[in-house]
């Protein structure tokens, strides 16, 4: 699918002017200026408040014929009519069919993630193995993002730990590498996966490129599903091996017969016969919905996850999948089978759309008998079970939040809460962090991390530090969100530090004339934390302590420990990215090729500073021009 901007020169945006309160007239007024000129041709259509955020999405089949129907306002919905009211202008981008609108409108609910739109909101990518094609050697990985490397990709797998345990069955069913191309490149001697029979070893030639090839076809054939083909064909091996009286080789192909049949023994979901399939199965209750993905192939389960999309309230259940399942596959290659559990409104439409971005036929269906009916029934099954606890672990989660507003005086539940803590060594590589969570739990997409960078920061004083991350944080969202109404100030702030860091954190908020923000500075008390002894220090002056065994404290606890991994996790990324710098970092246009070059050929990045111009022109793969350029970075100065 091709990106939306080669549409702009058909996009055309109309607005009224009037009041930026919700006001139902000046909405259909809005759209009726648009209708006046609408064509009757396949789009995708926005409609913004107004200050031009986008409130919706939809595509039409005829686009006049869609958007009239906003104007019958007595026969929209609630959620519907709300809209309307805040709808003060459209955005109109004509498509040559409506599989092309139904594309580019899953690409714009997720670029602009509108709030009446259906929502997938997960922040995990789908891992995928690849097997390598670039070496003569292909490594096997696991693999997440955008697939541009040159090799063969297998996926998507519900998560990494499914990966790793079929990694784990190709390294010891066909002794694959798994090291990267610089490890391979150095050894001199097989590393311990060659000892516990993991690998064949051929950074030191204990296989030759022949039978390495044939080792990859095998791994081939068995992510294909053709398991039972390698079966036969290590059986036939063992026994050759053991008539020629080669028992040794006979007992490594056991081994490998061994652990394939253990995987054929452990797959939860029986996929005999369904081939390549992806299973969606939807529960409703109480205004929630959960949708169960199985992930089908070769006949082989690749795993299951549950999600949660929002925005579902007064969606009918049939759109809501179709939607869910368009945004899905926004990411994700999709299979040559989609099972659904229900007849979905345009499922020929949906097909076709998903065929033309896979570059194949995608068949989608309601399957009534056979193996595939079985699968769907297990995913209705899981679909239900999640959703009950999801709606379990949602109430708990609420009662926990009422609780914490009653201890801290706060209005209502607190629908966002933020924690912050900083890390350091002795004041280098320092950053602070911010976690979120909410009622449905942690809110990992909205994690952030401040590079310690001011000067008048001074390295390893933590007040200082925080009065950094807080300034930045509070004046960003005083420009980007003045009116406080897309849900991104904290109704609680929560801050790892005692009544120091809790002054230093209000100080800078009075600077900046916030004072209705809520903050709660969480010390560790007079035994550094232990037995539950956390002191919570209130803006009043207060110290709060709770029972040890008090769910609020758990519960408050949890919320500081993630900060603190958050926290500690990114300060260890940016020293181990500090200790891998050079000082030819610095130079423009010299690649990690060029660097390894000069350093490899003068041994330091000072001797290459030293060096002269002759001198570094000399060094292999380094141009006269590129020479000229380091030359220059240090001298002409």
């Amino acid at each position: 699918m091709p990106p939306a901007d080669r549409f702009n020169e058909e996009t055309a945006t109309f607005a009224v002017k009037g009041a930026d309160a919700p006001d139902i007239e000046a909405g259909v007024a809005a759209i009726r200026n648009v209708v006046q000129t609408l064509p009757t041709r396949p789009g995708v259509y926005r409609m913004h408040d107004a200050r031009g955020d986008v409130l919706y999405v939809g595509k039409a089949r005829a686009l006049r014929n869609r958007v009239s129907n906003y104007m019958q306002v007595t026969r929209l919905t609630k959620r519907l009519q709300r809209m309307v009211a805040q709808t003060r202008s459209m955005t109109i981008v004509t498509t040559r069919n409506e599989a092309e609108a139904l594309l580019l409108e899953a690409q714009l609910i997720k670029r602009y993630r509108p709030a009446y739109n259906v929502l997938l909101r997960d922040d995990k990518s789908f891992p995928f193995i690849l097997l390598r094609g670039d070496h003569a050697f292909p490594r096997v990985q696991l693999h997440r993002g955008a697939r541009r490397a040159k090799g063969d990709y297998y996926g998507p797998f519900a998560g990494a730990g499914q990966v790793r345990k079929t990694l784990n069955a190709l390294q010891k069913l066909f002794l694959l590498r798994s090291c990267t191309d610089g490890f391979f490149n150095t050894r001199d001697r097989p590393c311990l996966l060659y000892q516990i029979r993991r690998c064949s070893a051929p950074c030191v030639d204990r296989i030759s490129p022949a039978d390495y090839a044939e080792l990859v076809a095998d791994a081939k054939r068995f992510l294909a599903g053709k398991s039972t083909e390698v079966q036969a064909k290590l059986g036939t091996q063992m026994q050759d091996a053991a008539e020629k009286m080669d028992f040794e080789l006979a007992a490594v192909l056991r081994d490998r017969l061994k652990a394939l049949t253990f995987i054929q023994g452990t797959q939860s979901i029986n996929a005999e016969g369904v081939g390549d399939a992806d299973v969606f199965a939807l529960a409703a209750k109480e205004g929630h919905v959960g949708i169960q993905a199985f992930f089908i192939r070769g006949g082989q389960n690749w795993g299951h996850r549950a999600f949660f999309p929002t925005h579902v309230q007064d969606v009918p259940a049939d759109e809501v999948l179709s939607q869910f399942l368009m945004q899905f596959y926004e990411e994700v290659p999709p299979a040559g089978h989609v099972l659904v559990d229900r007849e979905l409104p345009e499922a020929e439409l949906l097909a076709e759309a998903l065929s033309e971005r896979a570059g194949f036929r995608v068949a989608l269906s309601v399957p009534q008998r056979g193996n595939r009916k079985k699968l769907l029934d297990q995913a209705c099954r899981n679909a239900v079970e999640a959703l009950d606890r999801r709606l379990a672990e949602s109430t708990t989660q609420a009662r926990l939040l009422a609780d914490v507003a009653e201890l801290f005086g706060l209005p209502d539940s607190p629908d966002r809460i933020e924690v912050y803590d900083n890390s350091h060594i002795q004041g280098t590589n320092a950053l602070g962090a911010m976690v979120v969570a909410g009622p449905e739990g942690f809110r990992k997409g909205q994690y952030r991390k401040f590079n310690i960078k001011r000067p008048e920061t001074i390295a390893g004083d933590d007040f200082g530090m925080m009065r950094e991350v807080f300034s930045r944080r509070f004046a960003r969202a005083q420009d980007e969100d003045p009116d406080r109404d897309k849900g991104e100030w904290p109704d609680l702030v929560l801050v790892d530090g005692g009544r120091g860091q809790l002054n230093a954190v209000l100080g800078v908020l009075e600077d900046l004339g916030i004072e209705d923000v809520p903050v709660v500075g969480v010390a560790k008390g007079p035994h550094h934390g232990r037995e539950g002894r956390e002191v919570f220090h209130l803006m009043d002056g207060r110290e709060l302590t709770l029972p040890v065994n008090s769910p609020v404290l758990f519960f408050l606890q949890r919320l500081r420990d993630e900060v603190h991994r958050f926290a500690i996790g990114a300060h260890r990324a940016k020293r181990a990215k500090a200790m891998g710098a050079s000082p030819l970092d610095e130079v423009p246009g010299i690649g990690p090729a060029r660097k390894k070059a000069l350093l490899m050929h003068f041994g330091t990045a000072k001797a290459v500073r030293g060096a002269s111009l002759e001198d570094l022109a000399k060094a292999p793969g380094v141009s006269r021009g590129t020479a000229q350029q380091v030359y220059d970075f240090y001298h002409a100065r």
